[in-house]
């Protein structure tokens, strides 16, 4: 492979009218993901005011987490057994029946069956959406649609707050929720037009995963209730989630129908290590994701929407990183990337962490574009990478496991920093140098799981040596 423009691709040819629509779909799938995510932390306050329930708000988004996961978790099967087509658009009906729910609830109980409906669909849909790549686009540009992928993540986290946050003063909390309702539909409508009806994989005595379903499902929700619990039971929940995933994974392992590679979170595989990074580095940087602003408020004094400019200087590096390097295709300039991503991602939370003790606001933007920086440089050649090392049987069980394992390290590292918060006294601190001194464990818990996912990402790379060059990734070009 060459790194020069044409066998690389353009970004032109991506968004050009060959492309431009399946290019579309799947940023779309993928942004129904991203902005649900986002948007409950700015409306669903307003939405409890309204509904009552105070005590069942965090819910709203634990359910959401949890429901996605186990979506994501079966994306592959439903994709094998239903066909693309017919799955996405399933999987849309479920997510836009959520929309509707939570639109119209009247009480918060019904709120929290719509969110579940809605993670339920967009975990099918974002799973399902991400095996789509390598089928619906030449080798030469998937790199650049799993950057595109990257890019829509971090404008989500930019840009989700600030559309709720406008929808939510200038019209009701409900059309924060119900703007995704139009978004369904046209996603539904470009599935019908541009996805295709993939052949079916027949599956002979297919098991139900029903048991594993639970497993994943359950290990989630033990790490949720672990953020809000003292630190004995906290230690429990996580130890106890730790055991109902590695059973989940254990148990698919002996399955007639797996729903993940026989090799995930296996270290002597190259998909292996790469799924431990696409853990760990989630794990590590929710550190920043959920401390950052509140600690800039606390102590600082900054009001929410300087707090949150600071933090959308993440959003924005992510994205330019992803750009930069969308055009890589030499391995070994990959296999940089990699390790580069988690190492910056340590770098970059030591520096928030010093930048804050040390009063020093430029520190933390520097940090801030490091965190960024982390994501968009590795993330994309990851992707590539794991799926290219895949055994062609098990690339859509690798692919759905991507965002899945992604979403399950984003609960799994918000759950960890808030059981060291309540270790170090952050909850009861209210002075700035008691701030400072009670948040020194948690970005160093992040900074050592990003150093333990550069081991990982190392270990990949040396497997990726020794295993010779990856399979060309991409459906082969058509000419008419």
């Amino acid at each position: 492979m060459t790194d020069n423009t044409e066998t690389a691709g353009r970004w032109a040819e991506v968004l050009g009218p060959r492309y431009a629509a399946a290019t579309l779909i799947l940023c779309l799938g993928v942004a129904l993901l991203a902005f649900n995510a986002f948007v409950t932390s700015t409306a669903m306050p307003t939405a409890v005011q309204e509904l009552g329930g105070v005590a069942l708000i965090s819910w709203a988004l634990t359910l959401f987490l949890v429901f996605a996961i186990m979506g994501g978790a079966g994306a592959a099967l439903a994709k094998q057994v239903l066909g693309a087509r017919v799955a996405l658009l399933v999987s849309a009906a479920i997510f836009l029946a959520g929309s509707l729910i939570v639109g119209t609830a009247a009480s918060m109980e019904i709120v929290l069956v719509g969110r579940a409906l809605q993670g339920l669909g967009e975990g099918l849909v974002a799973a399902i959406c991400f095996a789509l790549i390598p089928e619906m686009f030449p080798a030469r540009l998937v790199p650049k649609v799993f950057g595109m992928q990257a890019m829509v993540w971090a404008v989500a986290a930019f840009g989700g707050p600030v559309v709720a946050g406008v929808l939510t003063e200038s019209v009701s909390w409900r059309a924060a929720f119900l703007v995704s309702v139009p978004m369904a539909l046209i996603f539904a409508g470009m599935v019908l037009v541009v996805v295709p009806n993939s052949t079916l994989i027949k599956q002979d005595h297919a098991d139900f995963p029903g048991v594993r379903l639970l497993l994943v499902g359950s290990g989630i929700m033990a790490v949720a209730l672990a953020s809000l619990a003292t630190p004995l039971t906290a230690a429990l929940l996580l130890a106890g989630a730790a055991l109902l995933l590695l059973g989940a994974v254990m148990l698919d392992k002996r399955s007639r129908t797996r729903l993940m590679p026989i090799d995930a979170f296996w270290h002597g595989s190259v998909v292996g290590s790469g799924l431990w990074v696409i853990l760990l580095t989630p794990v590590a940087g929710a550190t920043s994701a959920v401390y950052l602003v509140l600690l800039l408020q606390q102590m600082w004094g900054y009001g929410p929407t300087l707090a949150g400019a600071v933090a959308a200087v993440l959003a924005l590096a992510w994205s330019g990183a992803a750009i930069a390097v969308a055009h890589v295709q030499h391995e070994a300039t990959r296999m940089r990337l990699i390790t580069l991503g988690p190492g910056l991602l340590a770098l970059g939370l030591t520096g928030v962490l010093t930048g804050l003790l040390s009063g020093q606001i430029a520190v933390v933007l520097l940090a801030q574009i490091a965190i960024g920086a982390s994501y968009g440089l590795s993330n994309s050649s990851l992707y590539v990478t794991l799926m290219g090392s895949a055994d062609p049987g098990e690339r859509d069980r690798v692919a759905a496991l991507v965002p899945t394992t992604q979403s399950a390290g984003n609960a799994i590292g918000a759950a960890l920093a808030g059981v060291a918060a309540n270790l170090t006294g952050y909850a009861s601190a209210s002075t700035s140098a008691a701030f400072a001194q009670s948040i020194i464990a948690v970005f160093m818990l992040g900074a050592s799981v990003a150093i333990i996912g550069l081991l990982a990402a190392v270990r990949m790379t040396q497997l990726m040596a020794m295993n010779g060059p990856l399979v060309t990734l991409g459906m082969e070009e058509r000419h008419p």
